[in-house]
């Protein structure tokens, strides 16, 4: 069995004006006092108004979907506590006129030194999930073939439209934000790790990049755990579509590690190619169209098909396809978080928002 791991992000609002309000410390602590919640599973994130929670590992859906169950409602009681909601959404939709202010760590201040504005609006929640990989060998040759796929996560996972008090026009403004970083985005094709190290190595000598926590690829090898860590989906409105992410993400993690083994050649695409896709995909969500597995712009609908059909075998063999299948038929018919949270503030303004939110 492949095991897995997922992280999210929330936001914590004020429920009446629904701005981020910088009470991670407070409502991490109340968290703490509860039995059936480790210390290690809530985290502080850079900004005060931000927490993040982290699985154990889990051998299957099920376990991922009662943790994250478990641990949504640990965190939103200890919210509500202190006077606030956990908000499961990729951006705040609304903003103080001052910066919300940075956790006290070293790290997080020498983020703040190096690029101040960036800080300030990195009011923004992703979900990561990391998959167990046989080595790092094995793990660098699926970041490679997986490169194609990010796209398509993106815009499935699209729940971020908007930022300031206004719509974006982006189903993903977290991707734009996030992509802002110097070491951000799609991650490049590596020969092998020798050659990963030694271009890692490079940006750190040079002091692009403080450490390997500031490979802000959206998907990695990770520094701590022997993962592939994806990280380009926003944080989900509702746990279930969490879990379907985890459960495709493995999936498709899965079906690369047969292919390498198999000797199959990875994809190419050309990288301007995967950047514009990228980009498509995070102004788009699923209202437009796709880039497919050979570089196509197609129809959202084929592009989910052929995405189905190539981590079908993997699906089977987790014992997934069932679950995973009418989560992203749900998909299909009710539209991502971006449109969720855009239909909301249609029918009644950001107090239906803030309503959604708080309600998953």
């Amino acid at each position: 069995m492949t095991t897995l791991g997922v992280e999210e992000e929330y936001l914590l609002l004020d429920p009446v004006t629904g701005l981020p309000v910088p009470l991670a410390e407070k409502v991490r602590a109340a968290v703490g006092l509860a039995p059936f919640v480790a210390d290690e599973e809530v985290q502080s994130e850079l900004l005060q108004a931000q927490v993040e929670v982290a699985t154990p590992v889990c051998d299957s859906l099920e376990e991922v979907e009662g943790h994250l169950l478990r641990l949504r409602h640990a965190v939103a009681a200890a919210a509500e506590r202190h006077g606030c909601r956990l908000a499961p959404c990729g951006t705040s939709p609304l903003r103080r006129s001052r910066p919300v202010a940075v956790t006290d760590k070293a790290r997080y201040r020498a983020m703040r030194s190096q690029a101040p504005q960036l800080v300030a609006e990195q009011l923004v929640n992703g979900m990561h999930i990391h998959v167990a990989v046989p080595g790092r060998e094995e793990g660098l040759q699926v970041m490679n073939r997986l490169r194609v796929w990010l796209p398509t996560l993106t815009a499935m996972s699209a729940n971020s439209p908007l930022w300031d008090g206004h719509d974006t026009g982006f189903a993903s403004w977290r991707t734009v934000v996030f992509g802002r970083w110097p070491v951000s985005g799609m991650p490049p094709y590596f020969q092998d790790v020798p050659d990963y190290d030694r271009r890692v190595q490079r940006l750190l000598k040079s002091g692009l990049i403080s450490d390997i926590g500031q490979l802000y690829w959206l998907a990695r090898l990770s520094a701590r755990y022997p993962t592939i860590e994806v990280r380009c989906m926003d944080v989900q409105l509702r746990v279930d579509d969490a879990v379907m992410f985890a459960g495709l993400v493995r999936a498709l993690v899965r079906t690369e590690l047969d292919a390498v083994a198999a000797g199959t050649p990875a994809p190419e695409c050309a990288p301007e190619l995967l950047r514009a896709g990228l980009w498509h995909a995070a102004r788009h969500g699923l209202s437009d169209t796709l880039v497919d597995l050979d570089g196509n712009t197609r129809p959202v609908g084929e592009v989910l098909d052929q995405l189905m059909r190539h981590v079908a075998p993997a699906l089977d063999a987790f014992g997934d396809t069932g679950r995973v299948t009418s989560l992203i038929q749900r998909l299909r018919q009710e539209g991502t978080g971006a449109d969720r949270q855009r239909a909301a503030v249609a029918e009644g303004g950001f107090g239906a928002l803030s309503d959604l939110i708080a309600a998953n």
